[in-house]
């Protein structure tokens, strides 16, 4: 989905003081990498935890899971409404996050092993495909992400949103909404639409690092 911090109203409200101190898009892309790669081992030590565990859902696992994600979710909010905090806060917001995502990676995977065997692995790699696929599409104008993309985009996000809600309370109040969420046709191409729209709004990403770039943005922005 598009990152909040990644708006223009941040990038507006954010005054470089010099060249020295402006965005790169190479600074960009090695602070991803860089974040990308914490997440990545404090992934990989959260799902450790599970399965060497003599019981997987023991103290440490589920405060490790826990536990990173209140702190992930925190330091996105705070991190939302003050950018400049992001060159500190985001590397702790990564391990946060990559406890959390691989405790839940870790239960998924057990959860679906015989039906779905190696659902995480395949997970992972058709988002890492999507990531590059989108940025290939971007690098080469295939699609022109202009304002009327943004809006489109945007719309989508809070339409997505509005149906979890919606559906959510439906839920609470007895109502049977497994058509939208078992494996019903109907329910497959929700998904399915849900899942364009998140690698579509990758584009918008994209889009704001560069122009965020090609106008001096903060270098705290790289984060």
């Amino acid at each position: 989905m598009a990152n909040p911090v990644l708006s223009e109203k941040v990038f507006r409200g954010a005054n470089a003081t010099s060249n020295s101190q402006t965005m790169t898009i190479n600074g960009t892309l090695t602070k991803t990498l860089l974040l990308v790669l914490m997440v990545a081992v404090a992934a990989a030590y959260s799902w450790k935890v599970f399965y060497t565990s003599v019981d997987p859902m023991g103290s440490t696992f589920t405060t490790l899971m826990w536990g990173g994600l209140i702190v992930a979710f925190i330091l996105a909010i705070i991190i939302s409404f003050k950018p400049n905090l992001a060159q500190y806060l985001s590397p702790v917001y990564a391990v946060g996050e990559g406890l959390a995502i691989g405790g839940i990676s870790a239960m998924v995977n057990l959860q679906f092993a015989e039906k779905a065997p190696n659902i995480v692995i395949n997970a992972v790699a058709l988002t890492l495909i999507t990531a590059i696929i989108m940025l290939v599409i971007y690098r080469f104008r295939i699609i022109k992400v202009n304002a009327k993309f943004h809006r489109i985009i945007y719309v989508a996000l809070i339409s997505i949103l509005v149906f979890y809600i919606t559906t959510m309370l439906l839920g609470f109040f007895g109502v049977d909404v497994r058509a939208l969420t078992n494996n019903s046709p109907l329910a497959i191409g929700i998904n399915v639409v849900i899942a364009g729209v998140a690698a579509f709004s990758l584009l918008t990403d994209y889009d704001f690092i560069e122009k965020a770039s090609y106008n001096g943005a903060p270098k705290y922005m790289e984060w």
